[in-house]
């Protein structure tokens, strides 16, 4: 890289408190937003905000001020080891400079009416703050009063997205807004002051510029019919996660993608550096480099079942002349040519995860191309297998296919999505090529008689003894954190399997069709054929430890039935 080239150095993250305020009115629960004034160079310019700022550092010497809440649960509520507490402090102060309301009680214990002081010296005491001619002690001072953190509940944990001029770390909290005051705008960083339901200031129709952090929060918020129920679960959160979003590219513009979104992972290894030039999309024949030792071409494929398309993956060692081709997918013209044209070097190897008709029938045409040998397995079950597929080379479970001196592809056997389902883990980078095994933002159809729900769990266990950093799956983006990603879903398959139980157990012999619009009750009806699929398996699966049994209509019912008291 050239030193022209270099990211520049990334500013450090500012410390910085956001409250935001809710109250109910007879049209639902309202936030209360800011219109930030027009200003060149700031890149929150006219967004609509909650109240909120930079901690300062004389907010520490407000402690003895704070009601309701100490530094020690503070820094607990955190994760800090000290001065959490500063955090409420700021958001209480930059609350009231912005907007003129005050969390405070008077020396009694009640909320403090600020009907009852002088307007215009109220605005006084907020221009002076804001300009640091006075502290925040000071107004509690005048107003003979104290801070009520207790209050404010903790409710999220943002760092602005790398690459940006200015990195904020900031802790929002959430409350309700104090009786007997009025808020106004301080007509000084910000123009207008807004009440509005969460999806009043989302629909688009306003025009509201709003920054991610926010869109996102009023989205959590729109699920609350009071402000008493979101504080409430506010509260009831055990752990905040941190949430830090990236940016990347979608559709050739700039992007935003928070944790969970399902490039996410992918984009924090491919730009670690956050200059957002890296692409959000799966686009049909273009060749990404995951790694120097990995290349996805995905498949123009794309449908309810194969998501987004096929992945396709070239494995090897970078500069090598030896690589594998892994899962060539379907036998698509525009995709086998897409696969010629990004081949890095020689292949040697075709190799496939399971023969399902979207993985591995552009074998043939490439192994003509190629003279590549062929490696896999042939399932047990013809249905739904691509019938074309022939391997020269039926690989042991823990076999090692080595790529030149730095790329190692070790098997592991993992059939129960279909009989001959094979992973494949490039051990250099512990990133593992799961085929249809796990699959980004949806659990796999498992389909008998090929398809076996209980030999599948057993191989998502199995791959919680591997030392594992990435999964690179056949459909979708790449998926960190695989062991947790391995836990859902087997979580997921157990309590499916529960409802599945529980619908024999209630309601006596029922046939699969009905079984599945009860099981499968939130799942929308266009996908009621295939979950039948799973369904089936499921179903098998308890058949065969004695949980159930059909009788000679091909009805389930529970193998014990439950009778009342």
């Amino acid at each position: 890289m050239n030193r022209s080239d270099a990211p520049p150095a990334a500013p450090h993250p500012r410390a910085a408190a956001s409250l935001i305020v809710l109250r109910d009115a007879p049209g639902g629960m309202q936030v209360l937003l800011l219109r930030r004034a027009d200003r060149p160079g700031d890149q929150n310019s006219g967004a609509a905000v909650f109240p909120g700022g930079l901690l300062d550092p004389p907010d520490r010497e407000h402690y003895p001020r704070c009601h309701g809440l100490d530094d020690r649960a503070a820094s607990a509520r955190l994760g800090v080891a000290e001065h959490g507490l500063q955090y409420w402090v700021a958001a209480v102060r930059e609350c009231f400079e912005e907007s003129g309301l005050l969390f405070a009680t008077t020396r009694d214990g009640r909320p403090v009416d600020l009907g009852q002081v002088d307007f215009d010296a109220l605005v006084a005491m907020r221009r002076d703050l804001h300009a640091g001619r006075i502290d925040l002690a000071a107004v509690c001072d005048r107003l003979g009063v104290s801070l009520a953190l207790g209050e404010l509940a903790y409710h999220s944990h943002w760092i602005t997205p790398k690459g940006m001029p200015k990195i904020f770390d900031t802790r929002f909290f959430v409350a309700r807004a104090p009786e007997r005051q009025v808020a106004i705008h301080d007509a000084t960083e910000n123009v207008e002051l807004l009440w509005l339901t969460p999806a009043e200031a989302l629909d688009p129709a306003r025009g509201l510029r709003l920054l991610n952090v926010t869109e996102h929060t009023l989205r959590r918020l729109a699920q609350f019919p009071s402000a008493d129920a979101a504080v409430a679960a506010a509260r009831a959160t055990a752990v905040v996660p941190l949430m830090r979003p990236r940016v990347a590219r979608v559709g050739g513009e700039r992007h935003v993608l928070n944790p969970g979104d399902a490039a996410y992972a992918e984009i924090g290894r491919l730009d670690p550096d956050g200059l957002g030039r890296t692409d959000a999309e799966l686009t049909p024949g273009r060749a990404v480099w995951l790694s120097p030792r990995v290349l996805r071409v995905t498949a123009d494929n794309g449908n309810l079942m194969t998501g987004p398309g096929t992945n396709s993956y070239f494995v090897g060692t970078p500069g090598g002349d030896e690589w594998a081709l892994l899962d060539p997918g379907p036998a698509d013209a525009a995709h086998l040519q897409a696969l010629r044209d990004a081949a890095p070097g020689r292949v040697t190897r075709l190799v496939v995860t399971h023969t399902h008709r979207d993985h591995s029938p552009g074998v043939a045409a490439l192994r003509e191309a190629w003279h590549a040998r062929v490696v896999g397995r042939v399932a047990d079950h013809s249905e739904g297998q691509d019938a074309s597929f022939v391997p020269e080379h039926v690989p042991a479970d823990g076999e090692r296919i080595r790529l030149g001196p730095d790329a190692t592809l070790r098997c592991v056997h993992t059939p129960g999505h279909a009989s001959n389902h094979i992973c494949y883990l490039l051990e250099e980078e512990k990133l593992l090529f799961t085929g249809d095994h796990l699959m980004q933002g949806t659990t796999v159809v498992i389909n008998p008689p090929d398809g076996d729900m209980a030999v599948y769990l057993r191989s998502l266990e199995r791959l919680l003894g591997e030392e594992l950093e990435w999964l690179a799956p056949g459909h979708g983006f790449l998926m960190d954190a695989p062991h947790d990603v391995i836990r859902a879903t087997i979580a997921h398959r157990l309590a499916r399997e529960a409802r599945v139980l529980e619908d024999v157990q209630r309601n006596g012999p029922s046939d699969e069709a009905s079984m599945v619009t009860r099981v499968y009750a939130s799942t929308h009806p266009r996908l009621h054929g295939v979950a039948l699929r799973s369904l089936r398996a499921h179903l098998y699966k308890l058949e065969a430890e004695g949980a159930v049994r059909r009788d000679g209509e091909g009805r389930w019912a529970a193998a014990i039935e439950r009778h009342a008291a």
